[in-house]
């Protein structure tokens, strides 16, 4: 038994850190490439890698703390940094509270993110889809955020583990990373949705008395509950004072007729950046995605976890092109794709995912240095 262990453990670890090599050469190589068009355009790299658009509002966080307010006179509206969840902007200032600190953070993560990606993968699909699902995840259109200073880096890293530790049963764990996912960004309650399905799951139909599985099932969305309900009352409505803030950021949920709207404008032939009609076409991929994920029949957290990130996504209004990068956490719907690139030749998957990041970096360049849409 114990040298079947050390066997397991000899075998996993090494396709772990090949893992993470293979995000590490795609990311590294997208890094290089805006760095060059930053230092092309005058710009330093750091401060476009660490401080662009939410980036300044984490970095104002981390150094002063909450209570800045940004008033905009020809729209009326009022962006608040409550806004924002505090764990990645706390991270950023115990590491320095400075742009670098900010990639350190955020690159710290993604390499975390980048392992637990591929044990979902390896999972699910066997070690050469786990490798695979990793190298897609990297090359995905808006994967820059990645390596910028953001939260979608710490939210797939606990996502992914979270995910992990529920699907092998160490359900503790589950709910502890889900709690600080939670914490993380607003759509972190996805995970804690996945862990508390999954516990309620076990309870009633598999008859489970684990206490820790009904620990878990109540304790995973108390992050992002926490948070939003400080919020409110800080701002003196408890229950819909945090939702309040997102409205005059011009974010709430109307069911997806704002996208809708964006999308017929692309549909219909009128004038839209690129990145407006990239993010139709993001959108109708995930969409497609999702379907074949659904067939594929999934481990039910897996769905959930994706299904919610969806619904959220979807449905919310304000911020259309960055729709795109809400999605970056939601790597399980590439798992269909790694699944049919596993069964084909080495050449072609390497081709494959050679061209995307070439499509990848150069739509990342664009993102940050071209687009005058907020990422």
């Amino acid at each position: 038994m114990t040298t079947v262990s050390v066997r397991a453990v000899g075998t996993a670890t090494p396709a772990a850190f090949r893992a993470l090599g293979v995000f590490a050469a795609v990311r590294g190589g997208g890094v290089l490439v805006l760095a060059a068009g930053a230092w092309w355009a005058g710009k330093s790299p750091v401060k476009v890698l660490g401080g662009s658009w939410d980036s300044v509002w984490y970095l104002h966080i981390a150094a002063h703390g909450y209570g800045r307010t940004q008033m905009w006179p020809v729209t009326g509206s009022v962006q608040s940094d409550y806004a924002f969840f505090p764990l990645y902007p706390y991270l950023v200032g115990l590491a320095g509270g400075t742009p670098a600190a900010a990639l350190l953070v955020a690159w710290t993560a993604a390499a975390l993110a980048a392992v637990g990606v591929y044990k979902i993968g390896e999972r699910l699909l066997g070690p050469r889809g786990g490798l695979l699902l990793v190298a897609l995840w990297a090359v995905l259109p808006h994967s820059v955020v990645l390596t910028l200073g953001y939260t979608e880096a710490l939210l797939t890293a606990l996502a992914a583990w979270s995910l992990y530790a529920v699907l092998t049963g160490r359900w503790l764990w589950a709910a502890g990373l889900a709690i600080l996912a939670g914490l993380t960004r607003p759509t972190g309650i996805a995970v804690a949705a996945a862990v508390s399905v999954m516990a309620f799951h076990e309870v009633l139909l598999r008859r489970s008395r684990a206490p820790e599985v009904w620990a878990a099932g109540v304790l995973a969305p108390a992050g992002w509950a926490a948070y939003v309900v400080a919020v409110g009352v800080r701002t003196g409505d408890p229950l819909g004072g945090y939702f309040e803030v997102q409205s005059r950021w011009g974010s709430r949920f109307d069911f997806g007729g704002g996208a809708l709207r964006s999308a017929e404008k692309v549909v219909t032939g009128g004038n839209v950046p690129l990145a407006t009609t990239a993010t139709v076409f993001v959108l109708a991929a995930a969409g497609l995605l999702a379907i074949l994920l659904a067939l594929d029949r999934m481990p039910l957290p897996v769905l959930v976890y994706t299904g919610v990130l969806m619904v959220i996504t979807y449905g919310g209004a304000g911020f259309f092109e960055s729709k795109p990068r809400f999605l970056v956490p939601a790597f399980p719907l590439l798992l269909p794709v790694a699944g049919v690139m596993a069964r084909a030749r080495h050449g072609t998957a390497v081709m494959l995912t050679a061209g995307l990041a070439g499509l990848s970096y150069g739509y990342g360049v664009y993102l940050l240095l071209v687009a005058k849409v907020p990422l």
